[in-house]
């Protein structure tokens, strides 16, 4: 399982919080993105926690669509971050590097480094 810390950011009225310790990943077992942010105050369990289920967010895209419709962001992620993160899917699943469109967009020669 990869572990990277990003931060999420709250984009709904009353949400102007931010976490800049929230954890995103790739889950291989669960074959699946997630995202962990906003640390419950009086359990172990983050506020925000998608990808709990077998292929739950199968591509960024999908996971990003997820958190903006509870509210969150966390995009901008940096290419060289998105760019593991696809890494990361590909090695657990046995493709080559970066086969999917995601992929590609990080290999298009204008996108800054």
């Amino acid at each position: 399982m990869s572990r990277y810390t990003i931060t999420v950011n709250g984009t709904s009225t009353g949400q102007g919080r931010a976490d800049p310790d929230a954890v995103i990943g790739y889950d291989p077992p669960l074959r699946t993105y997630f995202l962990q942010a906003f640390p419950h105050e009086e359990t172990d369990e983050p506020g925000l926690w998608l990808g709990t289920h077998d292929r739950a967010f199968e591509t960024l895209e999908d996971l990003h669509r997820a958190a903006m419709s509870h509210g969150y962001d966390f995009i901008p992620l940096s290419p060289k971050l998105a760019a593991k993160l696809v890494d990361d899917k590909a090695a657990a699943s046995g493709r080559p590097v970066r086969d999917t469109v995601f992929g590609q967009v990080l290999k298009h020669p204008n996108q800054p480094k």
